[in-house]
């Protein structure tokens, strides 16, 4: 890019969005946008590419957005400080809830207050998903699919990689037979 951000803004930026994110990657994402955009650092074209090779890459998503995004602002060491940012507040929480949990494990207080953030880290989740989808959903069949995708692997269990190996079957054959049809077509 062409703006020069620190790494120290960086790493801070992730650090607050890793601190104040319950819920992993998924609920990441709108607070990710926010503070990105508010900066300047990224469009909201560029989001949707950023989750799509996150997903994509083997790992935690949270990290590899981190990753992705660090290295949109200042390559390598953008990558790492991204990554640090965003995983060191969660180390820390983790690593005192392990120390501390035991003492308080059986607090009802405590037991109310973890079924009280599971709506919100629902709500953080879905939110993200509905706003990509309507930005990725751009035809009729896009949305079908995704309807088809989403009523499959919530109710019918099945496993997300049969449906992404079976779009990849009917994406390579479309592409194929359209291609094929278009040839045919330029030498009549």
């Amino acid at each position: 890019m062409e703006r020069k951000v620190s790494l120290w803004q960086i790493f801070a930026v992730f650090a607050k969005i890793g601190a104040f994110t319950i819920g992993g990657g998924y609920a990441m994402i709108p607070i990710i946008q926010a503070e990105m955009s508010k900066r300047g650092w990224i469009s909201d074209e560029d989001l949707p590419d950023i989750v799509a090779l996150s997903q994509s890459a083997p790992g935690v998503l949270a990290v590899n957005i981190s990753i992705f995004a660090g290295h949109r602002l200042r390559g390598v060491k953008g990558s790492i400080a991204a990554t640090l940012g965003s995983i060191l507040p969660s180390f820390c929480i983790i690593l005192a809830i392990a120390i501390f949990f035991t003492a308080f494990k059986d607090n009802p207080w405590v037991e109310k207050a973890f079924k009280g953030i599971r709506p919100v880290v629902i709500s953080l989740i879905a939110v993200p998903m509905v706003n990509m989808a309507r930005k990725s959903c751009k035809t009729w069949w896009a949305w079908l699919l995704a309807v088809a995708a989403l009523v499959l692997v919530a109710f019918l269990n099945v496993s997300p990689i049969y449906i992404i190996l079976c779009v990849l079957v009917l994406g390579f054959s479309f592409t194929y037979f359209r291609m094929k049809k278009d040839s045919s077509t330029r030498s009549e």
